[in-house]
């Protein structure tokens, strides 16, 4: 069979990735033909060849198309997109006619082209082609400031989008990245729905010696300074929580400079990652955001750079799987990572057991101006809020709040605006740990360890391979294939979706970071 594979992008990490990592284990399993790599933008020169050669003799076709990017990031008009993909779709189905095909779309429920998602589900549709729709984030999930948008794209209540990225319709099924989101949609939709983690690729290289190629390209960084490197492995979101990352380590280890190894990851990005830049440069902070974002014919891979750094950071407020647990641990560094609600169970499953994860920072609300906070984040709120479909509103619950003055206390970090994070920040760092070092007894200890460099490692389970080998996800993607040639069963996506928007309105799962593009 022809594997069609669709996504929006092929930026670094993330969906880029799993398809690096799982592809050549599918070809192995599976009689693949030829693989036809669909996106809206091109990804490095360098990328593709390794992507190319891994996959060898099976030849790849690499298809751009600008019409498959976000929504946000084209000038066309609705009527000229869909226009595009329906010409750019007919001719990929052609030039995949000489054998029975198989659609593999990635997070086609982010929404952030509803478009391409409806005209490829249509195309499949017509010409009986199965459709493996691959959920790694939602729409609903703090990403309100998308709905004007999936509006504009002709798509006027929830119900229409759920119909579209949760079809029911034959040949459809459903891969989630964690047993949490599967179990909701298979309340909903019976029959069609898989769990799928992520692969991973275990280091065989000892943790106390990276390349002396990695080591080399570091030096030659400009900017980045003879210290010990902390690396955040992730692209610049809002989410990521990049400042509470960076609040960490002034406070463990004053000395180390933090990187971060993307870029922004849009353009709704680039004004948290330019204040971030801006507000490091001024103070003189230990911060370099998108290491690994320019193309470099000696450039590391990520695990390269984990493997040259001293411990590796995870703050993100939300992750659909959590892939730098795993990357962490199979280069065999230490991981000072936020517990995440829905990830946590999975790695516990794999037999993962994190010595330095913790679920909040607690900062005293003596280090920034409780009151302004207040007033911007019920200003923040309201305009979140209102952002939502009306059916949506009445379910939200309201965010955890700050007090009304009185006597100091503590509050999470995570739960700041990013103003309010850089007023703490701008503290002299021995005033902030002094204050918080009694809200977050942990920390002494972690601060003791790192100041020897003796940080605890994530070790990698022995039996975490039944899941995370890329013959195990071979094998479980066969199971799913197969899974496309079963009976069909009734299901209900519009009732899935309204379960999952109702979790995720809950006061725990309501963020300020999220709220607006720079809070």
């Amino acid at each position: 069979m022809n594997l069609l594979i669709l996504h929006y992008h092929l930026r670094p990490g993330g969906i880029r990735r799993v398809i690096e990592l799982a592809v050549p284990h599918l070809l192995a399993r599976l009689p693949i033909r030829k693989v036809i790599l669909a996106c809206g933008e091109a990804a490095d020169q360098d990328w593709n060849r390794r992507f190319a050669s891994n996959l060898a003799p099976v030849p790849v076709d690499f298809v751009v198309e600008p019409s498959f990017l976000y929504v946000s990031d084209q000038r066309r008009t609705i009527k000229a997109m869909v226009s595009r993909l329906r010409a750019t779709l007919k001719r990929l189905f052609d030039a995949a006619a000489d054998a029975p095909a198989l659609v593999w779309f990635h997070n086609p429920g982010v929404g952030r082209n509803l478009l391409l998602v409806r005209e490829t589900l249509g195309a499949c549709q017509r010409r009986g082609i199965p459709f493996l729709a691959h959920h790694h984030d939602w729409w609903f999930d703090n990403r309100w400031l998308r709905w004007r948008e999936i509006q504009r794209c002709g798509f006027r209540s929830p119900s229409a989008v759920a119909r579209v990225i949760l079809s029911g319709a034959p040949g459809v099924r459903h891969i989630t990245i964690s047993r949490h989101d599967l179990a909701l949609l298979r309340k909903h939709l019976p029959g069609r729905c898989a769990w799928l983690p992520n692969p991973a690729r275990v280091s065989r290289r000892p943790a106390s010696e990276p390349s002396t190629a990695t080591r080399r390209w570091l030096k030659r960084c400009p900017g980045l300074p003879d210290a010990p490197l902390w690396v955040v492995p992730c692209r610049v979101l809002r989410r990521k929580n990049i400042a509470e990352a960076l609040l960490i380590t002034r406070w463990l280890r004053p000395e180390a400079h933090l990187m971060v190894t993307g870029g922004a990851s849009s353009s709704d990005e680039v004004p948290y990652s330019r204040r971030l830049t801006e507000t490091a440069r001024k103070h003189r902070w230990p911060l370099r955001l998108g290491l690994l974002e320019t193309p470099e014919p000696d450039r590391p891979e990520v695990a390269e750079v984990l493997a040259a750094s001293e411990v590796v950071l995870l703050t993100s407020i939300q992750e659909g799987f959590g892939l730098p647990f795993l990357e962490a641990a199979a280069t065999r560094r230490p991981l000072i990572a936020r517990t995440i609600p829905n990830v946590a169970p999975d790695l516990e499953q794999f037999g993962f057991r994190f010595p330095l994860a913790y679920r909040e920072i607690l900062v005293d609300s003596r280090l920034f101006d409780e009151e302004a906070e207040r007033q911007r984040q019920a200003r923040l709120f309201n305009v979140w809020r209102n952002q939502m479909p009306r059916v949506c509103r009445v379910q939200s619950e309201p965010p955890i709040g700050l007090s009304h003055g009185g006597e100091p206390h503590a509050i999470p970090f995570s739960r700041l605006t990013l103003t309010a994070q850089l007023e703490v920040l701008r503290q002299p760092i021995e005033h902030s740990w002094s204050l918080c070092a009694p809200l977050n007894p942990f920390l002494a200890r972690w601060r003791a360890k790192a100041a020897r460099a003796a940080l605890p490692i994530t070790r990698w389970p022995g039996h975490a391979d039944r899941w995370l080998s890329g013959a195990a996800y071979a094998s479980t993607f066969e199971l799913i294939l197969a899974l496309t040639r079963s009976p069909e069963r009734s299901g209900d996506p519009v009732r899935a979706q309204q379960e999952f928007i109702r979790a995720k309105l809950k006061q725990d799962n309501l963020f300020p970071l999220l709220w607006d593009r720079l809070t």
